[in-house]
């Protein structure tokens, strides 16, 4: 923006603020917006410029600065208390990209299902177990307290469900269903947030059996990944090991394991229905032509009766890198099905994976 274009640092930028008039104000404010719509990104001036409006009692300027639309605007007015406090709790130079996650929050209008609002105040109270704010204070500092980054990891998410990755970490599974229960169900995710912040320990069920991560493995076995979200480096370990237990109760069962733990895993939405392309036993192709044939029947909209994906539903890759050699299994979810700008069919799916050697 005009304010900071020359980076003066926060000190100086705040005492440019204290001098500038309303159409000033109104100019920063547009201009934070359309540079963090357009890239993404955040400065770390737009997250101290949405506090200085805080602090100053000019919250009118805070609709332009989140640049929101008629949509977001609305659920801004309905919820002003909160967002105002989430933007005084965990909005700071050193969580800036969660001014991103807020504005997006915002216009995907979640705060209208009946249990978002009160769980993001409880969320707000949240106070980590001393496990987890060492872990988080480990990663990200102290500059601010643990329970501040998890807050500002839980806006991002919840306005991003495609935004979140596993970076250099073998854990596709858990980093997936962070995003689909991101998309689909706000409410569960923030739950399974909160239980794993506080108690350090996640309980899911397997075919009606209870699984308990805290009883799974040790703390001292368990990998944290600590290039990563605020979300997952509390979320992740719970979700492995519970994600692992249930491929071990598959194992004498002789096929995929994910026809079992996919919809036990995710939830309902999840299709019972399992189909692979792939001999489990040998890695070969195996029946490949009626795979295709199910797929174009439950996914391709000439074939299906122009039915749309509904609810995102997972799926396996065999992932190649750009010389045709195999790299891995690769969890991605299925997100639509329609005809791009040159009338080509596609799948549009999330890759939770952040290499971008993988083709």
């Amino acid at each position: 923006t005009q304010g900071c274009r020359d980076d003066p640092g926060l000190e100086v930028y705040r005492l440019r603020l204290n001098a500038m008039d309303l159409p000033s104000l109104q100019q920063e404010a547009l201009g934070f917006a359309r540079a963090m719509h357009d890239t993404g990104l955040v400065s770390d001036y737009h997250a101290d410029f949405l506090r200085w409006l805080l602090e100053q009692e000019q919250k009118d300027l805070i609709p332009a600065a989140l640049g929101l639309s008629s949509t977001g605007l609305d659920s801004l007015r309905c919820y002003s208390d909160l967002v105002f406090r989430l933007i005084r709790d965990a909005v700071h130079p050193e969580t800036a990209q969660a001014v991103y996650g807020l504005a997006m929050l915002l216009e995907r209008g979640i705060l209208y299902l009946p249990p978002i609002a009160p769980g993001l105040w409880r969320q707000i109270g949240l106070t980590p177990s001393a496990k987890t704010a060492a872990t988080l204070a480990e990663v990200f500092g102290d500059r601010h307290p643990p329970r501040v980054f998890l807050l500002a990891g839980v806006i991002s998410l919840l306005g991003q469900p495609l935004g979140i990755g596993q970076g250099n970490n073998p854990t596709c599974q858990a980093a997936r269903a962070l995003s689909k229960w991101s998309y689909n169900d706000p409410d569960y995710l923030r739950h399974l947030i909160a239980w794993a912040a506080r108690f350090d320990s996640i309980v899911m069920h397997f075919e009606g059996r209870p699984i308990d991560s805290a009883e799974l493995a040790p703390e001292s076995e368990r990998l944290v990944p600590l290039d990563t979200d605020p979300v997952s480096i509390v979320v992740v370990p719970h979700l492995d090991l519970i994600y692992n237990e249930m491929g071990r109760l598959c194992d004498d069962r002789g096929e995929d394991p994910h026809r079992w733990i996919n919809p036990e895993f995710h939830g309902w939405w999840v299709g019972r229905d399992f189909v692979i392309a792939v001999d489990v036993e040998t890695g070969a192709l195996k029946d490949y032509d009626s795979f295709v044939r199910r797929f174009y029947g439950s996914y391709h909209p000439f074939y299906n009766g122009n039915q749309p994906v509904i609810h995102p539903q997972p799926a396996g890759l065999a992932a190649t890198d750009s010389t045709a050699a195999f790299v891995g299994w690769h969890a991605i979810t299925l997100i639509r099905v329609a005809l791009d700008q040159e009338n080509i069919m596609r799948v549009y799916f999330y890759n939770p994976n952040n290499d971008s050697r993988q083709d």
